[in-house]
């Protein structure tokens, strides 16, 4: 009885460690993803205003297709995923990225179109929460770029991979 009981109790203690620790890294990764996108906001908005000139995303004069010098000093400060999407029509598109896919980084491909993230960004409001991004899971912060005009004309994002 007395050996089950302690069984029991090792148990449950183990639960509680992996449980704790799983829900400690959301925690620090939310925090990460929050300043990291607070970062990045402030090294475009340092650059100058956001607008779309031609179908690409300018920050003051400096265009940010496939420039990767924000999203690769985000990562390089944070251990996070950056990127720069575009409104291009009713679509996002990924123009700055340090996510890869088949072994390049992902620019051109698109913000899923039916996924939660869109919803909000469309409703000019920030998105948090896990979400699939070509193919894989990841804990994420996406919130819209709004250009002089208060137009939607892109979206910041970062997130780590789960």
């Amino acid at each position: 009885m007395k050996r089950n009981m302690l069984k029991f109790i090792s148990f449950f203690v183990v639960v509680l460690l992996v449980f704790g620790l799983a829900g400690c890294s959301h925690m620090v990764h939310q925090t990460a993803i929050r300043e990291s996108l607070i970062e990045m906001r402030a090294m475009a908005a340092k650059l100058g205003e956001p607008k779309l000139i031609d179908d690409i995303l300018y920050f003051g004069n400096r265009k940010i297709n496939e420039n990767f010098e924000i999203v690769d000093a985000i990562q390089a400060e944070y251990g996070c995923t950056a990127t720069f999407f575009e409104k291009q029509g009713d679509k996002f598109v990924r123009v700055s990225t340090d996510v890869m896919f088949e072994g390049h980084r992902a620019v051109g491909t698109i913000l899923d179109p039916d996924g939660p993230v869109i919803k909000k960004i469309l409703r000019g409001k920030p998105f948090y929460g896990t979400v699939d991004i070509l193919g894989d899971m990841y804990e994420t912060g996406y919130e819209p770029i709004i250009d002089s005009n208060n137009q939607i004309i892109g979206v910041y994002y970062t997130g780590f991979q789960l």
